[in-house]
């Protein structure tokens, strides 16, 4: 098979513009379909598609998923990306740039919702899935043929349609013989995509940004643009070793990328990175103890996040964006990973108090790092607080989970609480 229809599944040996079955241009044409196996599957718009799939008033407006006027845009739909607005631009921007733009504050919980239903129909096709997100997520259905009686192209593209059918919602694929060219080709042709990238990997990614590398951020494209190198042609023509010299392993890991080369597996029990959460104030505060008020119930949260996937954080990172956006991060390693609110509160006002001196900040935000099994919390010997609080926290989960989420509150919150009510 060098070429199949994503409508009516007709499959042939040779590319059509058309599929001679049902005359559809929705075709996928490439030598070596019937040999590449690993996918990455991108929610298109995901947040703004539910949104717009629930109100479907909203089907032709610029939506953005975001906070208020002080935040920042979380997702957006494609028309107001045809405006110029981006994920994570400050709402102010975007609003500027789309005026007309509807504004709809974040459901997360149904978005998650969303996402189960769809990870639950990858999870059908194969048990190698490995999720990024909530709305993207590796699969390797090497091996699949004979189970689901067709070729991994095929089988994904039967994916693609079933998502369509079934949650109103749209996915772009990728196919290629790699976790990193596969999240590549999932890009390609968004919304509804199905991209494939094969022996010509190398040549295709010859004269694209070093940017669209994983792992080089901006601070990392400004070292390699001072080298010499823009494109990621230019790091390929390199000798390996001037990259190792340079930059070590991840020299060598560059090296490899620009070549179209990743070994790395689809690994479905790879850990999560960390846990996190943050808010963008109304207005700026720059007073101690109203910092204090905003950090509390979002320590509550990320320690509750931890509970429920059994994960302790050894580092806890305390996040503070300034009035000019510029941001600010604090980190401190503990010595008894931690899944409670108590712990994090703790080490994140001392490091709050070391940046609280009169400047005005506009968001803040705290996270857990370096996780592990939550059989590590508390189980120093010396950790008697940890375990105590613990214990105290899952007592208030288990109330919380039988009575409501306001059923049992901390002081700090309950104060915030009437304090804004009395404003």
């Amino acid at each position: 098979m060098k070429a199949f229809c994503r409508d009516c599944f007709w499959r042939g040996e040779a590319a059509v513009r058309r599929c001679p079955d049902c005359a559809s241009p929705r075709m996928v044409a490439h030598e070596e379909l019937d040999r590449l196996s690993i996918a990455h599957m991108d929610c298109d718009a995901f947040y703004a598609s539910v949104e717009k799939r629930d109100r479907p008033e909203l089907r032709d407006l610029p939506v953005i998923v975001g906070g208020g006027k002080r935040g920042v845009v979380t997702t957006c739909c494609y028309i107001a990306r045809i405006k110029g607005v981006r994920s994570a631009m400050p709402m102010f921007k975007a609003l500027k740039a789309c005026p007309e733009a509807v504004v709809i504050k974040p459901d997360f919980a149904k978005y998650k919702a969303e996402s189960r239903r769809i990870l639950g129909m990858a999870a059908d096709l194969t048990p190698l899935i490995q999720t990024l997100s909530l709305d993207e997520a590796w699969m390797d259905l090497s091996g699949t043929e004979r189970l689901h009686g067709a070729l991994p192209a095929i089988t994904l593209a039967r994916l693609q349609k079933r998502i369509e059918d079934e949650t109103g919602l749209t996915v772009s694929i990728g196919l290629a013989v790699n976790k990193f060219l596969a999240k590549i080709a999932s890009d390609l042709d968004k919304p509804r995509g199905f991209s494939v990238i094969g022996h010509e990997a190398q040549a295709f990614l010859a004269d694209k940004p070093v940017r669209i590398l994983p792992g080089v951020g901006p601070a990392m494209v400004t070292s390699l643009e001072k080298a010499g190198y823009r494109t990621v042609g230019d790091l390929a023509r390199v000798d390996v070793k001037v990259l190792a010299e340079r930059w070590g392993a991840h020299g060598l890991r560059l090296s490899d990328l620009a070549h179209g080369r990743d070994a790395r597996s689809v690994n479905p029990n790879e850990a999560r990175k960390g846990i996190s959460c943050e808010t963008t104030f109304n207005e700026d505060l720059s007073r101690l103890s109203d910092l204090e008020d905003k950090l509390a119930p979002l320590c509550e949260r990320v320690a509750r996040q931890a509970r429920v996937g059994e994960v302790a954080g050894r580092v806890v990172t305390l996040k503070l964006r300034a009035t000019d956006f510029r941001i600010v991060t604090r980190r401190r390693t503990l010595p008894v990973a931690t899944q409670t609110a108590h712990t994090l509160f703790k080490v994140g006002r001392e490091l709050l108090a070391r940046e609280a001196d009169g400047r005005p900040w506009r968001l803040i935000g705290i996270g857990v790092a370096d996780l592990v099994g939550a059989e590590s919390a508390g189980a120093d010997f010396f950790a008697e607080g940890e375990r105590k609080a613990l214990a105290s926290e899952r007592s208030v989960d288990t109330i919380r989970a039988k009575f409501g989420a306001d059923a049992v509150t901390s002081g700090r919150i309950l104060k915030a609480r009437t304090t804004r009510q009395a404003d």
